[in-house]
């Protein structure tokens, strides 16, 4: 499957890069150095690209979000479907 093994790292030659790219790509994600050589020189290394998660950032949107007073208010298109309101008896 690979054409040589040099100080641990997984070396391969273009022309088979290109045809088993994905197991490569496999074997980079579980932590082996893959590097890809072009006549016999080595000119690219797969790695995990490893991306930060970023911490919320609370209040980001503070004053750009409006919420109208009658947002809750039901909608008159809407009326046949709401249920009747129904009269609170008084004790």
């Amino acid at each position: 499957m690979w054409s040589s093994n040099v100080y641990g790292m997984k070396r391969v030659n273009v022309a088979e890069a290109k045809a088993r790219l994905s197991e490569l790509i496999d074997a980079a994600l579980e932590g082996e150095d893959v590097v890809i050589a072009r006549r016999n020189t080595p000119v690219v290394r797969l790695t995990i690209l490893r991306v930060k998660k970023r911490a919320p950032q609370f209040g980001a949107f503070k004053g750009r979000i409006r919420i109208a007073p009658d947002f809750d208010k039901p909608l008159e298109d809407f009326a046949e479907y709401m249920p009747p309101v129904r009269q609170r008896r008084r004790p």
